[in-house]
């Protein structure tokens, strides 16, 4: 006989790491995450060009990604585990049956690279794809220059699967964007 569920349990490991927590977008963080996303020093890292847009309309990007009203599109704050200070947020989308495969995208604010934060959010979000929505694979793209992020996918699993070559143009040079996925039997055979 299998021993009985703990609901209340399994639902709080499953938005909790070891250093951050996931929790529902909140207006008050709206005006921080737009102040990142808009930060000159970070921006090369998410957008495709720097060209400032209206603070509502990336605030409303936010409100998308957080709405959580179908299981294919997911979105969180991640927030500090005990003090529950914004780091940042997550989303995975597209995730939609019968393919049973989403897309992830992760942003920590500046002020807190470099601390695990996002490895762990990295961690956190992997295993709620795969243990909550039951996907087969999660996949991410990542500039070729961003050499950190890079690293904390290959730490976590993430595979090189292709390169979109010259996709990105700044300081009159173009980038390449990196490709990397992950599938669940691969997540579920490796110790986390």
């Amino acid at each position: 006989m299998s021993e009985p569920f703990d609901a209340q349990s399994v639902g709080s490991r499953l938005l909790q790491g070891h250093r951050v927590r996931f929790r529902e977008l909140r207006d008050e963080d709206l005006p921080v995450l737009v102040r990142w996303w808009q930060n000159p020093d970070t921006v090369l890292f998410q957008n495709l060009t720097v060209a400032p847009r209206p603070e509502e309309t990336i605030a409303e990007m936010f409100r998308s990604w957080s709405t959580n009203a179908s299981s294919g599109n997911v979105g969180f704050s991640v927030v500090d585990r005990h003090t529950d200070e914004l780091l940042g947020h997550v989303v995975l989308y597209g995730a939609a049956l019968p393919v049973r495969a989403g897309t992830f995208a992760v942003m920590i604010g500046a002020d807190h690279v470099n601390r695990g934060y996002g490895t762990d959010a990295v961690r956190l979000m992997t295993d709620f794809g795969f243990r909550e929505l039951g996907l087969n694979r999660i996949e991410l793209r990542v500039f070729a220059y961003n050499e950190r992020a890079h690293a904390v996918y290959r730490k976590i699993g993430y595979r090189e699967e292709g390169v979109r070559r010259e996709v990105a143009f700044h300081a009159g040079v173009f980038h390449d964007e990196v490709v990397m996925s992950l599938l669940a039997r691969e997540w579920f055979t490796a110790e986390h």
